[in-house]
Parts: C-alpha cells; sequence; structure tokens
C-alpha cells in the first residue's frame, strides 16, 4: 500500500513568525517537494503572495493554495478537504503538505479533519507545530500587537470576541507537537530558558520545545516528526470551544521585523557518534530513550548492527520515542552502529557519545 503523504499544521497568532518560518524551510529545503496550503482571512491574500514571490525552486506557484472563505476549522467540508484532495490527486504528488493556520484558528477541528474516509488513508498528520512570540509571552501579552488580533476577530462575526487570547493560546499549546519560541533573539538567556521550561511544563509528555531567530529552523527539525496527530485526538482536545459557527481570522503574518538581521542559523547542531554491534536492540532503545532525556535532542537517526544478525537495524526518534526496524542486509563496510545526533546548539558531545556508546 502506498505510504501516507505527511502533513504538517503551523499555527500560532498574527505577528508569531509562521510565514517566515515557512519561507526558511523552502528555502532549506533540500530537493523536498513542499505543498502549501494557506488559510487567508477575507480578500487579502497577503501570506500567498509573499510565499508565491518568493522565487524559490521548492515551491512554485501551482503548490501554493489559498483558502480565503473563512477560518479554516469552520470550512473544512466545503473548502479544506477538496483543496487537500486536489492536491493528492496531482499525478506528481507532493512529498510534503504544509498547512499555515490563520492566526485566531483552533488547529484541532483541522487535525481531526484528516479523520474523515475521503482522505484518511492517503494522509497523516506529521506533526502541529505552534509558534509563538517569545518576546510578546514573555511580557504577558500572547501577540506583539494584542489591538491588532482582537481588531481581526471584530471582522468576523461568527467569532466569539468575549474569550480571552490566553485561552485562544492555551488551545494552540494543547495541540502543539512542537512548541516554537521565534523572536528568541530579543530573549536574555535567562528569559530564553525560563519560556521554554515554563512552556515544556505546561505541555503533554513529548512535546518538544525550541528557540528560533526569524524562524530558522532545520528542515530535518521541523518536518519528519512522524506523529500521526489524527489518531491522538484524545490527548489534544481544546480547552475552550470559541466559536459560533467559524473561529475567524487573519492572516498575513509575515511579520518580519526589522530588527533581525542574523538568522542565527548556528542554533542547532548535529554530530555522528559511532559505535560497535549491538547485542540487545531493546535494551539499546531503550539507552537511546534514557540519553535522548537527559540531553534534550530533538532528533536522533541511524543505523545498528546487531550481533547475529545479517540485517542491519535503523534507528529514528523524535524527542523521547524511539522507532526501530531492520530494514536491509549490511553491504560489505565494517559492522557499526552509526548515529546522528540533531539538537540546539550546546549539546554535550562528550557526554552523549559516551552514554550512547556505554
Amino acid at each position: 500500500m502506498q505510504a501516507k503523504i505527511p502533513a504538517t499544521v503551523v499555527t500560532g497568532f498574527l505577528g508569531a513568525g509562521k510565514t517566515t518560518l515557512i519561507r526558511h524551510m523552502l528555502e532549506n529545503a533540500g530537493g523536498k517537494r513542499i505543498a502549501l496550503i494557506i488559510n487567508e482571512f477575507g480578500d487579502l491574500g497577503v501570506d500567498g503572495d509573499i510565499l508565491k514571490g518568493c522565487g524559490i525552486e521548492a515551491c512554485s506557484e501551482e503548490d501554493v493554495m489559498e483558502l480565503s472563505n473563512g477560518c479554516i476549522c469552520c470550512t473544512v467540508a466545503e473548502d479544506f478537504i477538496p483543496t487537500l484532495q486536489k492536491l493528492l490527486d496531482r499525478e506528481r504528488a507532493p512529498d510534503h503538505i504544509v498547512i499555515e493556520t490563520s492566526g485566531l484558528a483552533l488547529p484541532q477541528p483541522l487535525v481531526r479533519a484528516f479523520n474523515w474516509p475521503e482522505i484518511s488513508t492517503r494522509v497523516t498528520v506529521d506533526g502541529v507545530v505552534t509558534v509563538v512570540d517569545g518576546k510578546a509571552v514573555t511580557e504577558g501579552r500572547f501577540a506583539h500587537d494584542v489591538a491588532a488580533v482582537d481588531a481581526q476577530r471584530k471582522l468576523d462575526e461568527n467569532l466569539d470576541h468575549e474569550t480571552p487570547l490566553s485561552e485562544l493560546f492555551e488551545d494552540q499549546m494543547a495541540c502543539a507537537d512542537m512548541i516554537v519560541i521565534n523572536k528568541s533573539d530579543l530573549l536574555t538567556e535567562d528569559e530564553r530558558a525560563a519560556l521554554s521550561a515554563r512552556l515544556r511544563a505546561d505541555s503533554r509528555n513529548g512535546v518538544q520545545v525550541v528557540t528560533a531567530t526569524m524562524g530558522a529552523l532545520p528542515i530535518e527539525v521541523l518536518l519528519g516528526q512522524g506523529i500521526g496527530a489524527e489518531a491522538d485526538m484524545e490527548a489534544r482536545h481544546e480547552l475552550h470551544h470559541h466559536h459560533h459557527d467559524h473561529d475567524d481570522d487573519d492572516h498575513h503574518d509575515d511579520e518580519d521585523h526589522d530588527h533581525h538581521d542574523d538568522h542565527d542559523h548556528d542554533a542547532f547542531e548535529s554530530f555522528v557518534v559511532t559505535r560497535p554491534e549491538i547485542s540487545d536492540p531493546a535494551s539499546f532503545a531503550r539507552q537511546v530513550t534514557e540519553v535522548i532525556r537527559a540531553h534534550d535532542i530533538l532528533r536522533l537517526k541511524g543505523f545498528a548492527a546487531v550481533t547475529g544478525k545479517p540485517m542491519r537495524l535503523t534507528i529514528q526518534a523524535v524527542g523521547p520515542r524511539v522507532d526501530s526496524y531492520f530494514d536491509q542486509p549490511y553491504g560489505a563496510g565494517p559492522r557499526q552502529t552509526r548515529l546522528v545526533v540533531i539538537g540546539q546548539a550546546g549539546l554535550d558531545r562528550a557526554a552523549i557519545t559516551t552514554a550512547l556508546s556505554a
């Protein structure tokens, strides 16, 4: 059976940096063909124009599809599902689909829609990425321009205009598989650490919290989470229901403020650990999980040679979740275990290498 196409949902308030993050991802797609579904509000079409006009090879104009008939989570049947089907029915389907929700849309109804029979066997939610304005959240504002967000809500009479932004923010957090603290260059080191710790403590187990400037995240961190979020709705229920019919909203979240001039590409690092054969795959998987938890590793992937087994063991870990399977016979090269470790800058390479080699 053909593998399902992965889709990543990107959510967050107006001004958090969603479009900037997506543009950076497209500029660093590494040959991956990515299609975008953008939930514009009204006839603005700003995000779509920004991304269509970006001149990035990974993102042709036909790969950007806009939904501007209202909030995506309220127009699932008549708008979102048909759009997704058009993408899936193409002769050359995309490798990955990225959906940018409007700023006040709840991600939960959208994720739930991936269980609809029309698409459930063909596409899966790779993960939900919630982008937050680190400076605003640290100051208790949740958005850079609260007045602008409230003005958006007033434009749609179907919206609940009374719910505090803090509750909408909690719903976006509740659905996240990864939380991106954007604009982290505007925070001190202590503020970054405190906010990361707070958001991690308030989230489900396994939710990753990363910091970024100008949305600069490596594509191997952002995509390929393999969560299957639509099968895990119980854990990410809405804390509140904010719609009457719709959820609202907005959009031109292009937000690039002028004070960022460098993209902080050195915020992430990766390195390779090699070790001899392993004897017990289950025990090694537990060992990998412990090392990931102890050192806050984002991704770990590679191959292991198992004593007495002609096949190599593929290992892939996203946060503390480790998957492994035998994929193909070892070739003529040396039988060894080789793992790529990916995380935010400052990983203790020596300690991680020692722990994985034990």
